[in-house]
């Protein structure tokens, strides 16, 4: 089966992004969402990127 990318309606903070994220690659989510925020401190571009994704990426069904 075909893995797709999806913003995650179980696993979600905010919009799911993350979730589906982590799924997709095989990792916790948690990890994820950590890099985030460290990488935001230093760069606030990572925020835009989120809401990007967050309007780009589908939901899962």
């Amino acid at each position: 089966m075909e893995k797709k990318l999806t913003r995650s309606i179980y696993d979600r903070k905010l919009s799911g992004v993350f979730g589906g994220l982590g799924n997709y690659l095989n990792i916790d989510p948690t990890i994820l969402r950590l890099l985030f925020a460290a990488f935001t401190i230093f760069n606030p571009i990572f925020i835009l990127i989120y809401i990007v994704a967050a309007v780009i990426i589908p939901t899962e069904l």
